[in-house]
C-alpha cells in the first residue's frame, strides 16, 4: 500500500465509525450507477457453465455490451491466446470456446468493475485497486485449474471480489482510503486493523456485506473473510479452499505489483511457507505461477487499452519514520487541470509531459542507453513538465564522503549545483529523512517553520528564496544512492495529483532500474 500518506485522523468513537460505514453503504448499494453494477454482477455470476444454454446466456451477455465484446475479442487475440494457425478470433462463442467460459465470465465481471469505477474523481488509486483484483481473479484461475474440488473455478471470482473493499472505499471515500493506508504504512496495524478503525468495518466484512446487498451466492461472500495469521493448514473443504485461494491471490498481487522478480523477494519466501504446504505449492511451482499469470495480465490490460502501472515496493518502515510535517508533503495531492499554468508556475498539462517523457524514457533504456544518458533524461523530463526553476540529481560520492550534484538544469545552474553538497551519514535533516526513509517529497510550501526546521544551513544559505521543491530519493535495495531534488521560487498549493505521481515514480523507477547491481 502507498506510503506517502498523510498521517490519519483517527475517529474518536465507535458512534463515528458506524457512521463511515453507514454513509458507505449507502452511497455504494444506494446509487443508482452502483445498484446497476450490482444486478449486473450478480446476472454474470449466477450464470452456470454446465450446459449450453450457460454458454449462449453468456455470450449474449457479452454481445449485449459493445465495449465488452470488443475487449474480449482483443483478450481472445492476444498473444498468450492466440491459436496456433494464428487466424483472428471474431466471435464471441468462439472466444469462449478459446478462453473457456469461466475466464470469460471472470474477464467480464472485471470489466463491469473496470467501467463502473474506472472514471472516479481518484482515479489513480482506484486504478491501482482494480489491478489488484483482476491480478488475483487470475491467481485464482491458475490454482482453479491444478484443483480436485468441483466448482473451483469459483475460487477466481472469489479473488476477484477479495478486494472489493479497497476498490469501493478508494471510489467513494477516498479520505477514508488514505487514512487507512497512512496507518498501515505506519507498520503498527494491518489492513483489517486499519480498516475496522477508520470504517467501523474490515474491508473484508464491507466487501460480504456488498456482495449480499447484490444477492452473491453465500459460497463466495464467505470467502471473503480473513485467515488467522501464520502457516496454514491443508483445507478441509471447498469452502477453506476457496478462502486460502481468495487471500493467497490478493497477496500475490501485491507482490507481483510492486516486483518484477517477485520470485526472488523474501515476501515469496513467506508465501511459500504461508500458503505452500496448504495449497501443495514448492518454490518452482511458485514461480511458474508468479510467470504465468504476469504474462495473462500483460493480455489482460492490454485487451481493456490499460497499459500496466510502473509501481516499485514500499519501504519498510524506520524506527524513526518521517516526522509528522513530512507525511503531510508526501506526493499524493491536488487536482488535474489542463492548459497553461498555474502561479507557481506548472504546467497545467504536466501531466501529459511527463507521460511524453515517460515513453522516452522507456525506450531510451529499451535501446541500451547508459545509466547517465537516462538521469538525464529523467532529469530534463522533470524540470520542463513540471515547471521548476532550478533540477539536479545529487549522488553519493564514497571519495568525499559526500552527497554531489552531478548534473543539473535550470537557473544560475552551474553556481548551484557547486554549491548543492551535504554530507553522508546519520542527520535529522529533510534530505536525509527521505532517504532513510524513501520517501518522494513534495513540499509544497517551504517557508513554514515545521519545514525550514528541517532545512539544512548549507541549503538555506544556497537556495533562500525556494518556496516548493521536490525530493526523490534514490534508494536501492536500503542502499541510498542519493536524490532527485527540483525548486520553483513560488509556492505550489495545487501539488500532485495522483496520476502525476504515478509517472513521476514511473521516471524514477527506470533510473533505479538502471542503477540496481
Amino acid at each position: 500500500m502507498p506510503s506517502d500518506l498523510p498521517p490519519p485522523v483517527l475517529p474518536s468513537a465507535g458512534t463515528e465509525t458506524r457512521r463511515v460505514r453507514a454513509s458507505l453503504m449507502s452511497k455504494v448499494c444506494g446509487d443508482e450507477d452502483m445498484f446497476a453494477l450490482g444486478s449486473s454482477v450478480a446476472a454474470v455470476v449466477q450464470m452456470a457453465s454446465s450446459d449450453d444454454q450457460g454458454t449462449h446466456d453468456l455470450a449474449y451477455y457479452v454481445l449485449s455490451d459493445v465495449a465488452l465484446t470488443q475487449r474480449i475479442l482483443r483478450l481472445s487475440n492476444t498473444a498468450t491466446y492466440r491459436t496456433v494457425s494464428g487466424t483472428n478470433v471474431t466471435t464471441i462463442s468462439r472466444a469462449i470456446s478459446l478462453l473457456g467460459f469461466d475466464n470469460v465470465k471472470t474477464t467480464a465481471l472485471g470489466m463491469l468493475l473496470v467501467d463502473a469505477l474506472s472514471n472516479s474523481t481518484h482515479a489513480m488509486s482506484v486504478r491501482i485497486e482494480l489491478e489488484a483484483a483482476l491480478c488475483a481473479s487470475l491467481v485464482g484461475r491458475e490454482m482453479a485449474r491444478h484443483s480436485h474440488y468441483q466448482g473451483a473455478e469459483e475460487a477466481a471470482i472469489a479473488a476477484l471480489f477479495k478486494n472489493l473493499g479497497p476498490l469501493l472505499v478508494a471510489s467513494h471515500e477516498h479520505d477514508r482510503y488514505r487514512e487507512i493506508n497512512a496507518l498501515v504504512a505506519a507498520g503498527k496495524h494491518t489492513l483489517g486493523q486499519a480498516s475496522q478503525m477508520i470504517l467501523g468495518s474490515s474491508y473484508d466484512a464491507l466487501a460480504e456485506a456488498v456482495l449480499a446487498e447484490w444477492k452473491i451466492p453465500d459460497a463466495i461472500s464467505r470467502s471473503l473473510a480473513p485467515l488467522a495469521s501464520g502457516v496454514q493448514k491443508t483445507p478441509a473443504s471447498r469452502a477453506e479452499w476457496m478462502r486460502m485461494v481468495a487471500s493467497f491471490g490478493m497477496d500475490v498481487s501485491r507482490l507481483l505489483g510492486k516486483s518484477a522478480n517477485p520470485a526472488a523477494t523474501h515476501e515469496a519466501r513467506a508465501l511459500l511457507v504461508r500458503y505452500g504446504p496448504a495449497l501443495g505449492l514448492d518454490a518452482e511451482q511458485m514461480e511458474a505461477l508468479f510467470d504465468t499469470v504476469q504474462n495473462e495480465m500483460k493480455g489482460l490490460l492490454q485487451s481493456m487499452n490499460m497499459q500496466p502501472q510502473t509501481r516499485l515496493p514500499e519501504p519498510a518502515p524506520e524506527s524513526a519514520g518521517l516526522p509528522n510535517v513530512l507525511l503531510l508533503a508526501t506526493m499524493d495531492s491536488g487536482e488535474s487541470e489542463e492548459g497553461g499554468h498555474h502561479a507557481s508556475g506548472k504546467p497545467l498539462n504536466a501531466r501529459e509531459l511527463l507521460l511524453a517523457g515517460v515513453q522516452d524514457v522507456t525506450q531510451m533504456r529499451a535501446s541500451g542507453s547508459k545509466v547517465n544518458e537516462v538521469i538525464l533524461a529523467v532529469l530534463e523530463t522533470l524540470y520542463r513538465s513540471m515547471g521548476f526553476r532550478f533540477a539536479t540529481v545529487c549522488l553519493k560520492d564514497a571519495r568525499s564522503g559526500q552527497y554531489r550534484a552531478r548534473v543539473s538544469f535550470g537557473d544560475d545552474q552551474a553556481r548551484v549545483q557547486a554549491g548543492f553538497q551535504f554530507p553522508m551519514g546519520a542527520s535529522r535533516d529533510l534530505f536525509h529523512l527521505a532517504m532513510e526513509n524513501d520517501a518522494d517529497l513534495m513540499i509544497a510550501d517551504a517557508s513554514g517553520a515545521k519545514i525550514r526546521d528541517l532545512l539544512p544551513a548549507w541549503y538555506r544559505s544556497l537556495l533562500p528564496d525556494a518556496r516548493s521543491f521536490i525530493v526523490l530519493p534514490l534508494v536501492v535495495g536500503k542502499v541510498q544512492l542519493g536524490l532527485f531534488y527540483a525548486d520553483r521560487t513560488e509556492p505550489a498549493p495545487e501539488g500532485v495529483p495522483p496520476d502525476e505521481t504515478s509517472l513521476i515514480k514511473a521516471l524514477k523507477g527506470q533510473v533505479l532500474v538502471a542503477l540496481a547491481p
